[in-house]
């Protein structure tokens, strides 16, 4: 039997399947578990399932027993991957479940920026409303527009499934490699970074956050977008110089933007971003579906199962496959 922590409340149906198969201990109390907690429990652990918490040097001497971290979630920036290879513990992942889910809010936030929807449900509701639509209301078309699409992952592709099929929507992309996939199902075009910019009338960022795509977007990129262009951000906040994106939406140097990630999370109520009305924001929950979320804690269930019965987890992040 094998001694695990979970770090995070989980569906009972995934704590039973654990517990099937180990012996567990679990975070009972309100709210995020507080680190120096997490500390303190992890002394006899041989895994651990959690949320994005840092996994470093810090966290591993308290954790001795350690051979498996289990994430719930598709990113992993918070593995400390040199950290993890020297003390020879996995870590996985969830790809693949979010997919879908994510790809539809990224389109919402299109939708949403494009129509003014969220801008407009407030005029109606404070009761503006009070006299015939006229062209200060009007928004823009999403079919038949061009998408640049920066990251051609899995979620990009949902995304240019969405688009191309559902909207008729012409698709460019920049990404580490080409897609013949994509290519030839979506009629999606590879492109360099400053054509995709200087084309496309959305630019969704979904780039995954590594030291060259900090600031990806800053003022640059965004100066050499169309003015009538729309940004969305759904990737890692830090991938964009949320400074430099204010700038080019005060100057009008860009239409309007769509947020589901930032920098420092949750967002500071006073943050420049939340001011503008041509900006949609959402709170990080691109994956926040009933149905994704238990499908994402049960395969990082299954991954940390099948780590510590001295089996390959299907999805060991790329970094640290060596170890097996």
């Amino acid at each position: 039997m094998s001694e695990v922590f979970i770090a995070r409340k989980v569906p009972q149906e995934v704590e039973d399947f654990i517990g099937k198969h180990c012996e567990y201990t679990k975070w009972e109390g309100v709210g995020e578990m507080p680190r120096s907690e997490l500390l303190q429990q992890l002394g006899e652990v041989k895994g651990l399932l959690i949320n994005q918490e840092r996994i470093d040097q810090e966290l591993l001497a308290t954790a001795p027993k350690l051979k498996i971290v289990s994430n719930i979630s598709v990113g992993y920036n918070n593995f400390v991957i040199e950290d993890m290879k020297a003390k020879k513990v996995l870590g996985t992942h969830t790809p693949d479940v979010l997919n879908d889910t994510v790809a539809d809010l990224i389109f919402g936030l299109m939708l949403g920026t494009a129509r003014r929807i969220g801008e407009l449900d407030r005029y109606v509701k404070d009761g503006q409303w009070n006299k015939k639509v006229t062209a200060e209301l009007f928004g823009i078309d999403v079919h038949h527009q061009t998408l640049g699409i920066i990251g051609m992952g899995r979620i990009g592709n949902a995304l240019a499934q969405r688009a191309r099929l559902g909207f008729s929507m012409n698709i460019l992309y920049h990404s580490r490699s080409r897609k013949p996939e994509a290519e030839e199902r979506y009629a999606a075009r590879y492109c360099s970074l400053e054509d995709l910019l200087h084309k496309a009338d959305f630019v969704v960022l979904l780039t995954p956050l590594t030291p060259e795509t900090v600031n990806l977007m800053s003022s640059r990129e965004f100066s050499l977008m169309k003015r009538s262009a729309i940004f969305i951000s759904a990737s890692r906040g830090e991938t964009v110089d949320e400074v430099a994106l204010a700038e080019a939406l005060r100057e009008g140097r860009i239409r309007g933007a769509g947020l589901d990630v930032y920098k420092q999370e949750p967002v500071n109520p006073n943050h420049p971003l939340l001011q503008f009305k041509n900006v949609v924001t959402l709170p990080h929950l691109g994956s926040a579906t009933a149905s994704t979320r238990f499908a994402m804690a049960m395969l990082a269930a299954e991954n940390l199962v099948k780590g510590l019965k001295g089996e390959r987890p299907p999805h060991i992040v790329p970094e640290l496959q060596s170890l097996i």
